[in-house]
């Protein structure tokens, strides 16, 4: 974890001075806090150091016989398939602003059905080997359907949470908790966050993009699914189930109503607009996530 943490940190620091000598900077929308607008052109796709770290480590864990069991390779397996899907995303992205065209995102109709693929396929080798300490299994089929679902869902909703300084790092970290001891995959993916969270943290001189916020969701689905308990996931990652729904809600509530529940999604930034500092945002979604976490923990009694 270490070794992780530090060469996590060292890359990180190496793809910010290459990301400002190519111009890989993140557009800022103009209808966010205003706060925002002066974070127009930090470095982005940071994300992809903290997740080559975790994988290239678990690497050399895995050829030295510490790797774990087939668990672990499933965990990177759905992280190698999502990372792969929001790499793209961040390449269209960091292509279409340097060149000033070009196609600028993944759209939606492209992402999700990508991101099913690498679900399902997740889902259908990892069954056999998913934990179910508090909810009995759905059986084979419905196992299958009920992970490819989450998988997806926790993806999309770790994604939501990124756009505040340090915010998903954190709060990545500390979902992951209750698994460091027992996976390597968990532990690694937390210690390469610490080392990402250094240029992170407000003010961020490094912003993480769609392969690490994929990625991360990829693993925290797959822990709980495999070391834990699915049912357990939307606890303790409640934060970014509140900004998944968040956007949900607005999205139906203005093609139904014409009308905004929040002053903009995700909830985060609901929060800023109302009138609470960046950090303060941060901090207090961290203090949430701990507190749900902790409950997890619980639940499990104390053990993963």
């Amino acid at each position: 974890m270490l070794i992780a943490a530090l060469l996590s940190w060292f890359l990180t620091g190496l793809f910010i001075q290459q990301s400002k000598k190519r111009g890989w900077g993140q557009p800022i929308r103009a209808d966010g806090p205003q706060s925002h607008l002066a974070k127009e052109g930090t470095p982005t796709a940071g994300g992809v150091a903290f997740t080559l770290v975790t994988l290239l480590v678990w690497l050399v864990l895995f050829l030295s016989g510490q790797g774990g069991d087939m668990r672990e390779a499933l965990l990177v397996l759905a992280a190698l398939g999502m990372g792969l899907v929001g790499g793209l995303d961040d390449w269209f992205k960091i292509q279409s602003r340097m060149k000033g065209s070009g196609k600028k995102e993944l759209l939606a109709r492209e992402k999700f059905p990508l991101q099913i693929l690498f679900a399902l396929i997740f889902a259908y080798l990892a069954a056999p080997y998913a934990s179910h300490e508090l909810v009995p299994s759905l059986g084979w089929v419905g196992d299958i359907i009920l992970y490819t679902f989450v998988m997806v869902g926790a993806v999309n909703a770790f994604n939501f949470t990124d756009g505040l300084d340090g915010l998903l790092a954190g709060v990545a970290i500390i979902v992951l908790l209750p698994f460091i001891a027992v996976s390597p995959v968990s532990a690694l993916l937390a210690a390469a966050l610490l080392g990402f969270l250094w240029f992170n943290a407000h003010p961020a001189k490094v912003f993480m993009g769609d392969m690490g916020s994929h990625a991360i969701g990829a693993i925290a689905a797959g822990a709980y699914i495999l070391y834990g308990d699915v049912w357990l996931l939307p606890i303790a990652a409640i934060i970014p189930v509140a900004a998944v729904l968040s956007v949900v809600i607005q999205v139906i509530s203005f093609r139904t109503r014409g009308t905004r529940v929040f002053k903009m999604s995700p909830i985060q930034h609901h929060f800023e607009l109302s009138g609470w500092p960046e950090t303060q945002v941060t901090q207090r979604f961290w203090v949430v996530t701990g507190i749900a976490t902790a409950l997890v923990w619980y639940l499990l009694g104390g053990r993963p």
